[in-house]
């Protein structure tokens, strides 16, 4: 008995201590309860307002229409195998028509058209409102347009005759757009002091001379009369020598005897590219003028 009583003896803190939790404990429950009773259990239906609504039925309807695919009028004859498919037609259907185009004819009504492709009674209600054939196949007091032909042959191009550009005198050059007095002067000087042109393309050389002129002169004049030049040695000849061609300035010509007493000799014209301040970019030019 003793023992049991034991159990139950409490100091003034533990005595505190429980009534405060059971204090706690009471609070809580007391809490609960209000909460319980002041909690509405009842749900109302969403209302949605007539505006909201009917801002989103607009909008429903916007995109329905977006997801259709608008049809504008055509002319059936030509429904290639995409059209065909996005009108609801068959494989079988579409190539019917091709087939029947490919012998030169038309259809030029839905009944004709259903006669060659077989569609269905309510396919072709649905697709023919879109037909649109050429006009004087509606109107039958008129008579089907008869086509002439119009087609000429192609005149054969008429062979042009060019200028010798080695004999042509300043008047005959200037009467190219772009080419005056001055310019005409330059290019028979120029030519002179080549003993004459060898190709076409020294013309772009000539100082002063737009690519667009010289396009447009080459389109009359070309080298037709080659001129005979002694072509330079350049493993034997002077500096001198070298730098008497009109591409090559005296350093230049001093560089290539240079190359040459160092190697030896040149075996290659394309050694001459090894050259400092060698022109290379009139490496075919140049080469013309010269020998091994």
């Amino acid at each position: 008995m003793n023992l049991f009583k034991s159990h139950f003896k409490f100091n003034k803190q533990e005595r505190s201590g429980i009534f405060f939790l059971l204090f706690f404990l009471i609070i809580i429950q007391l809490g609960y309860y209000l909460y319980q009773s002041n909690s509405v259990h009842q749900s109302y239906p969403l209302v949605l307002e007539k505006a909201i609504q009917s801002k989103i039925d607009s909008l429903k309807t916007i995109a329905s229409k977006k997801d259709s695919v608008k049809v504008y009028p055509f002319n059936p004859n030509y429904i290639n195998d995409f059209k065909g498919y996005t009108l609801g037609m068959s494989v079988d259907e579409i190539d019917r028509l091709h087939d029947f185009r490919k012998k030169d004819a038309f259809v030029n009504s839905a009944e004709e058209f259903q006669n060659v492709t077989k569609v269905s009674d309510s396919l072709l209600s649905g697709i023919s409102k879109y037909f649109k054939f050429p006009e004087w196949t509606q109107n039958t007091n008129r008579k089907r347009p008869e086509y002439k032909n119009t087609y000429t042959s192609k005149p054969l191009d008429k062979k042009v005759v060019y200028k010798d550009l080695n004999t042509a005198t300043a008047e005959e050059l200037q009467r190219i757009n772009g080419i005056g007095v001055k310019l005409s002067a330059r290019i028979i000087k120029f030519r002179d002091r080549l003993g004459g042109f060898l190709i076409d393309n020294q013309l772009f050389d000539v100082y002063g001379l737009e690519k667009e002129v010289v396009n447009k002169a080459l389109k009359e004049f070309k080298v037709i009369s080659k001129p005979n030049i002694t072509k330079i040695n350049v493993n034997t000849a002077t500096v001198e020598e070298l730098a008497k061609l009109i591409y090559l300035q005296k350093p230049v010509a001093q560089g290539i005897v240079n190359y040459r007493n160092l190697n030896g000799s040149i075996k290659s014209l394309n050694e001459l590219l090894k050259i400092e301040e060698f022109p290379s970019e009139r490496i075919d030019r140049i080469i013309l003028y010269l020998s091994l």
